[in-house]
């Protein structure tokens, strides 16, 4: 089982090393209101220093076209994370040669039964598109992120087994591994729960959550043979 990675909120060059060294398959820059919320001018200089194969998400909130706009002339994400809200996509799509939306996705009660954005679904799981976030839709509480606060895991599961997961919200090096176990995930998004103080990552925090996760996926995958 392959659980992939983001480490989001990233503010330092010595946080976006940190990520990369310890395997981060994607960083996140956030570009909208939040205590990491980086200026264009310091998220092109993380940007810049962001080596090849790994993804780089620009994280906004409800943007609009100007907006994508600046933050794809910035620092030409591989990924917009956004709230799918009208325009949206097409604004994405329309922006810096197309990078992919990342729809943000908030649990609550009607999570099951809300319509997914277009283009997510069984369907782009199936297909084994390419690279992080591919036909994938990201799940945190209500609310803004960053919070630490936790999704309902068994509605997590059940849109698990729809589309490509990525679980976010109140995830740490200590409960991420039962997270992954419940839940099975795509991938899992994790940012004040690798903080020292809001906004300063903390690398051997970083580095326990990744191992974390490399752990969970490796005794997922035990169990499942042992099971065969």
């Amino acid at each position: 089982m392959r659980v992939r990675v983001k480490i989001c909120g990233v503010t330092s060059a010595a946080a976006l090393d940190a990520a990369v060294e310890a395997g981060a398959d994607a960083v996140g820059l956030v570009l909208a209101p939040s205590p990491r919320r980086l200026a264009l001018d310091e998220a092109r200089l993380l940007a810049e220093r962001l080596p090849p194969f790994v993804t780089l998400v620009a994280v906004l909130r409800h943007p609009d076209a100007a907006a994508v706009r600046a933050a794809c002339a910035a620092i030409a994400p591989h990924l917009v994370q956004a709230e799918p809200g009208p325009g949206v996509a097409a604004a994405v799509r329309g922006a810096c040669g197309g990078p992919r939306l990342l729809p943000v996705l908030h649990d609550g009660p009607a999570l099951l039964r809300r319509r997914l954005p277009a283009g997510v679904g069984a369907g782009a799981r199936a297909r084994g598109a390419a690279g992080f976030g591919a036909g994938a839709v990201l799940l945190e509480a209500r609310g803004r992120g960053g919070r630490g606060a936790i999704p309902d895991r068994a509605r997590a599961a059940r849109l698990a087994r729809r589309v490509r997961l990525v679980l976010a919200g109140g995830l740490t090096p200590e409960n991420v591994g039962a997270a992954i176990r419940r839940v099975r995930p795509y991938a899992v998004d994790v940012s004040s729960g690798v903080e020292s103080a809001p906004g300063t990552k903390d690398a051997r925090l970083i580095r326990r959550f990744i191992a974390a996760v490399r752990s969970a996926a490796l005794a997922f995958d035990d169990d499942e043979e042992k099971n065969r």
